[in-house]
């Protein structure tokens, strides 16, 4: 079940301006980079289950989560149907990603009440998402769209919440022009963890990341 009601997850991610996204199959590893996370001052993190038997390690990553690191906030993306989101969900998830917009999806999620992102990549993909309930779309891939076109969507909407995924780095002018196009926030997976962050085991090396990239996001928006 989850810990964290939909509204307390957006507020956060509100707050924090960054989803750090992440998969591997160790688990061990995984408790290390989640542990980095939140010792650099990341209150999410977005398990892709995109691997075989990925539902095993986020309910121990979960588990960990919970028991050891108070105010993380765990959620899954890649998910591409309902069937997946309900198990994940039975697991503890507290936000469901997805690659695209699925009714299914959103169905199941708010009949939990757990915060749901879509993968929208148009205007009408973005207002059926929200006449669905979703609280914040996910703009993917970010790097085919760009900070331009969120710019233009908040014009006419200036209530819709965006995530860009893809594109997003942790350079200044490329978080600069994200967050002066109006996003709420970024989700960032490679180019946080890297695979050279991963193979050297630099855990310390990816907090003091983590902790640089907050800082300079709430530079950017003060």
């Amino acid at each position: 079940m989850a810990q964290f009601t939909r509204i307390e997850v957006i507020k956060i991610m509100e707050e924090t301006g960054m989803v750090p996204l992440f998969y591997h199959p160790d688990v061990e590893l995984g408790k290390k980079v989640l542990k980095a996370c939140y010792d650099g001052g990341s209150r999410l993190l977005e398990f892709t289950a995109r691997g075989d038997f990925a539902f095993e390690v986020f309910h121990e990553l979960n588990k960990f989560a919970i028991k050891e690191l108070p105010g993380m906030v765990m959620g899954v993306g890649s998910i591409t149907d309902a069937a997946a989101a309900s198990m994940f969900m039975q697991m503890g998830a507290n936000f469901i990603v997805t690659p695209t917009l699925r009714e299914d999806i959103a169905i199941v999620c708010n009949r939990r009440k757990i915060l749901w992102s879509p993968g929208c990549g148009t205007l009408t993909e973005i207002n059926r998402a929200e006449e669905l309930g979703c609280e914040i779309v996910k703009l993917f891939p970010g790097d085919i769209y760009g900070p331009g076109f969120v710019k233009a969507i908040k014009g006419p909407q200036p209530w819709t919440s965006v995530m860009p995924t893809g594109g997003v780095s942790t350079d200044e002018d490329n978080l600069k022009g994200w967050f002066n196009a109006g996003v709420t926030c970024v989700g960032m997976g490679s180019q946080m963890i890297s695979k050279d962050i991963l193979a050297n085991k630099d855990f310390d090396g990816l907090e003091k990341r983590v902790k640089e990239t907050l800082a300079l996001i709430k530079k950017l928006r003060s």
